[in-house]
Order: C-alpha cells, then structure tokens, then sequence
C-alpha cells in the first residue's frame, strides 16, 4: 500500500488527512468525502443515466468501489477528478444494464429530474414558485434531450460550475472538445427553450397570494371599507 503522504499533486491538508483517515477506516473521514462530493457526483450520474433514482444507486456503487480502492488512489488527480471517473464508469455500466433489460420489458418512467436547485425566496408566493418550478423543468427536460456527450459537457461546465480543464480531465478528452461540445449544447438548450417558453411565460410576474391580497386589502381600507 503506498502511503497518502506520497501524493503527486497539490492537495489541501485537509484532503490529505481525509485520505489517510479513510485508509484507516474512520467512519468521521469517509462521511466527511461524501458530503463534500455528494452533489457533484450525482449530477454527473444523473446527467448520464437521466434517473433520480438510478442515479443514487450509481453514486452509492461508486462510492462502494472507491473505497474498496482507495490504496490505488495515487494523487496524480484530485480526489474529486478520481471518485468524479469511477462515477462516470458506473453510471455507463449502469446504462448499459438498463438498456439491455428495456429490450426485454417496458422501462419505467423516469422520475422528475433534480438538477437545479432555485433558492427557495418565494415560500408565502405559491404562485412564483409554480411558475420558477415550471421555468426549472423546462431546463431539466432541456438537458435531458442533449446527446449524452454533449449533456455530460453542460453539466459539469454549465450546472456544476467547473473549469475547462477539470472537465477534460474528467471525461478524458481535450479541452478544446469541452469548449465545442458546450457552444453545441449551450445551442441545443437554447433552441429547445425557445420553443417551449412562450407559455411558461403567459404565467410570469403573477400577482396572486398574498401580494395580490394584501393590495386589495389596502384599497378597501382607504375606500372606507372596514379591515
């Protein structure tokens, strides 16, 4: 077993003590990885099997053999490249699977995607929160439509925020690939948008709950009429 001390690469302290806890199995060290990682590699799961679900499955598997595996992790890559490619492995052999099984059956259908999160600034608006909701499934549905090539691309740029090189590094291809298959998706969501928005925002600015309310309530008074 080659000791955590050995990394290649710059890591943080604390990623370096996280690694070299785990390799002791300190239960404190491993929960501490996966809240760190939690998001990012689900995303990248669901960008690829497109299934809330199945997706908690593959990042649960992935976490499993990483670390079974985590002696082999050398620190050539950063701790979230590393565990971000053993997702990816396990996310296509999960699609493989379940392709394979939907020759033979019906597949299910799939659960409703939780990609983006909206900050939840309109809780007494019901609403603009139903509107938000149905501006943030059109975003979903518009990512799930990309090719998966493409979709992987805008996830990891686009909705986790990553840097160009992180995403070539991750999906093992050059980062020039990154920019072009991003512009392509970015055009893809953009022409998938246009044609599904334009009712969504029959709905925009709603004037309604308690904002509508409490206007109305304002009139009245000053007409004279009791509270």
């Amino acid at each position: 077993m080659r000791p955590a001390a050995k990394l290649k690469i710059a890591h943080s302290p604390d990623e370096i003590d996280l690694v070299r806890r785990s390799l002791a199995r300190d239960e404190l060290a491993f929960r501490a990885i996966m809240l760190r990682h939690n998001r990012r590699l689900y995303r990248i799961a669901r960008g690829i099997i497109r299934s809330d679900i199945d997706a908690e499955d593959v990042v649960q598997e992935a976490y499993i053999k990483a670390f079974r595996h985590f002696a082999e992790f050398r620190g050539d890559s950063s701790l979230a490249t590393w565990l971000s490619r053993i997702t990816i492995n396990e996310a296509l052999q999960a699609l493989r699977r379940k392709r394979s099984k939907s020759e033979t059956q019906i597949e299910e259908p799939r659960h409703e995607a939780q990609i983006i999160t909206f900050p939840n600034t309109a809780v007494d608006d019901p609403e603009k929160t139903m509107a938000q909701r149905q501006i943030l499934q059109l975003v979903e549905r518009a990512t799930d439509n990309l090719p998966e090539n493409f979709r992987l691309v805008f996830i990891t740029r686009v909705v986790e925020g990553m840097s160009v090189e992180e995403t070539a590094e991750i999906l093992g291809i050059p980062p020039e690939t990154v920019k072009t298959r991003l512009h392509r998706a970015r055009k893809l969501v953009r022409e998938q948008l246009d044609k599904q928005i334009g009712p969504v925002l029959m709905d925009a600015f709603p004037f309604a709950g308690k904002r509508c309310e409490r206007v109305t309530q304002a009139v009245l008074l000053r007409l004279g009429f009791p509270a």
